[in-house]
């Protein structure tokens, strides 16, 4: 089959337009999430509620247990849309093989029954606890849905 060059640009077209109408909507929040747990130990995870509460700041405390990140709502979600990207940009982990991690990078289907997004990093290991700027970025395709700076200290 051999497509015409305008049969290309109306296929790119259509498939961006699809993806258009899935947006921020209102305000995202972003911070440290309060967490009850007072002294975590390594690997322990503190599960918790969508909505926990979250102290806004771009500050995050360098120590175990500390769960920062952003929330959101997304409009015009379906199912079928081509799922978020979460990135995560750190200082740099390096993991008990010796390999650093500048860029972690999940793919998160869109669920348009949940009213919250979140996109949150959890400090579960003593080799995760990097000082430092630490970048959060929400993508949609090549659509930029949010960003947002921590300092780590």
């Amino acid at each position: 089959m051999k497509l015409s060059s305008l049969s290309v640009v109306v296929l790119g077209l259509a498939s961006s337009l699809a993806m258009a109408d899935v947006r921020v909507e209102g305000p995202v929040e972003y911070g440290v999430f309060t967490a009850q747990i007072k002294d975590p130990q390594p690997g322990e995870r503190i599960l918790a509620r969508a909505n926990q509460p979250i102290e806004q700041t771009a500050v995050v405390p360098a120590r175990l247990g500390t769960k920062f990140g952003v929330r959101y709502q997304l409009a015009g979600k379906r199912e079928t849309d081509v799922p978020l990207t979460l990135m995560y940009f750190t200082p740099g982990l390096v993991g008990p093989d010796g390999k650093r991690q500048d860029k972690i990078e999940l793919v998160q289907k869109l669920v348009p029954g949940a009213p919250l997004d979140v996109m949150a990093f959890e400090f579960t290991e003593h080799y995760e606890v990097v000082p430092g700027e630490w970048q959060f970025m929400v993508f949609q395709g090549d659509r930029k849905l949010v960003e947002q700076r921590f300092t780590v200290q």
